[in-house]
């Protein structure tokens, strides 16, 4: 195998395909950012990079690395590097070359004028996929969105090959085309920005009255979150067979596929158990190491149904050797959207697929103490059905640990009151008395309050 650095680590038995689209990836390990902590890391950022490449279509034929006390201001890489580059470009016809980190405008231009190929980095690949995968009218609007504030401190690179035209000094007319269409391009994005910033707050309202009319039924959110392809929107699905939808009925199940991204749009669904006991279950856009900023800001309203949970099931790959990275990243986004302090029940997903598996537990949750914090985990394998029963049970149990009991005499001209608590609440006890039922129960407060108004 080639040495790591200043070498190309060319990917052996795969058949590159004639449809595909063949890159080359290129990353830099700049030891002043700290960023990684080793070469690992460095080479696990890389692996994602491909991944994320296949997930938009394209075939990754090479990647090339180097390590440096900084990144190259200009080129990103070295000069050397970057020639190095263009020669394995053109000697294995690769159409694109896309960069680990997010490349500065001049960076992009630059390296074009080098590599003689559109250049592409991470937070650019990123946008596509999510772009490809946009199904609603909201999440198209948040991707269009996010792309257009990444491209517009670029578009000076699009149109650097326009020959400048003639005029007086310091006049208008001394503006060259490239540059009068980049003015153009810069005032038709600003415009767009202001008419898409317009219907998402739009959007953003109509959400907020769905999440109203949810809270009105006094039901628990659960919100599933987590980092890309860990298993959350079959979580949803397998949750669904087991006690929400009928056998048959697929229109509520969500997409699930082996890929990154392949869920962007929040998704809730209710989940009916025995005793009316019940919950709403949301799943939520997958996480990723540096997801870009823009798209975190597009998909605020979206992702502030996490901020609404009652309690989060945060889904691991427990199968994945870089799971503790995983579980920090979606922490640390959590913790941008404010929703760090919601209670959280780790979830480590695909345990039968650990050398040696996992052992689900027996009985509910284990509680361990990590750093101070105290997690509540358990290990499941989404594909079976004890697992998800399991899974189901210890939601269960931690949305009422916050529960009351209470207790209510119902006249029997109330028959709606007792109607109520028995949709709505775990009845501990029941008697009939001359003056009316007895109930002794045990729900939520907001349960407990609503019963109250309808006796006054």
């Amino acid at each position: 195998m080639p040495a790591f650095f200043g070498a190309d680590e060319i990917w052996g038995g795969r058949n590159a395909s004639d449809e595909a689209e063949k890159v080359i990836l290129v990353g830099v390990w700049a030891l002043s950012e700290r960023e990684y902590l080793s070469e690992e890391d460095f080479l696990h950022s890389l692996d994602e990079l491909e991944d994320l490449s296949k997930a938009c279509g394209m075939d990754p034929i090479f990647r090339m690395t180097q390590q440096l006390p900084s990144v190259d201001k200009a080129l990103y890489v070295r000069s050397g590097k970057a020639a190095e580059i263009a020669d394995l470009v053109e000697g294995y016809s690769a159409s694109q070359v896309i960069f680990n980190d997010t490349l500065s405008p001049s960076q992009i231009r630059n390296l074009q004028k080098v590599l003689k190929v559109p250049v592409t980095d991470r937070t650019r690949l990123i946008l596509d996929i999510f772009e490809r995968r946009a199904r609603t009218r909201e999440s198209r609007l948040q991707v269009e969105l996010a792309k257009l504030q990444y491209l517009k401190p670029r578009l000076i690179g699009m149109w650097e090959t326009q020959n400048r035209q003639g005029g007086a000094s310091g006049s208008q007319s001394s503006k060259g085309e490239g540059e009068k269409q980049l003015e153009i391009d810069r005032r038709t994005i600003d415009h767009r920005l202001a008419e898409l910033r317009r219907e998402l707050t739009e959007v953003s309202r109509e959400r907020a009255t769905q999440r109203k009319k949810r809270k009105s039924s006094r039901l628990p959110l659960v919100a599933l979150v987590g980092y890309t392809n860990a298993g959350k929107s079959t979580i949803m699905n397998k949750m669904l067979e087991a006690w929400g939808a009928e056998p048959g009925n697929e229109e509520r199940k969500v997409f699930e596929a082996d890929m990154l991204f392949a869920t962007l749009d929040t998704t809730v669904r209710r989940i009916e158990m025995e005793r009316g006991r019940e919950f709403l279950l949301s799943d939520t856009v997958g996480f990723i190491h540096r997801l870009p900023t823009t798209l975190v800001e597009a998909f605020k309203s979206t992702l502030e149904e996490v901020t609404q949970a009652d309690l989060l099931l945060q889904v691991v790959d427990a199968s994945d050797t870089h799971a503790d990275e995983h579980i920090e990243v979606t922490k640390e986004t959590l913790r941008e959207l404010g929703a760090g302090h919601i209670p959280m029940i780790t979830v480590f997903n695909k345990a039968d697929l650990c050398d040696p598996p996992r052992e689900y537990p027996k009985r509910g949750l284990r509680e361990v103490s990590v750093d101070g914090e105290r997690n509540e985990n358990i290990y499941i394998s989404a594909k079976d059905k004890e697992s998800i029963r399991l899974l189901t049970t210890a939601i269960l149990e931690k949305l009422e640990q916050g529960d009351i009991e209470k207790d209510f005499l119902i006249p029997y001209t109330k028959g709606a009151v007792q109607s109520y608590l028995m949709q709505n609440t775990r009845v501990e006890n029941l008697e009939y008395l001359d003056t009316g039922v007895a109930m002794h129960v045990k729900c939520n407060k907001i349960v407990a309050e609503k019963a109250e108004r309808m006796l006054q």
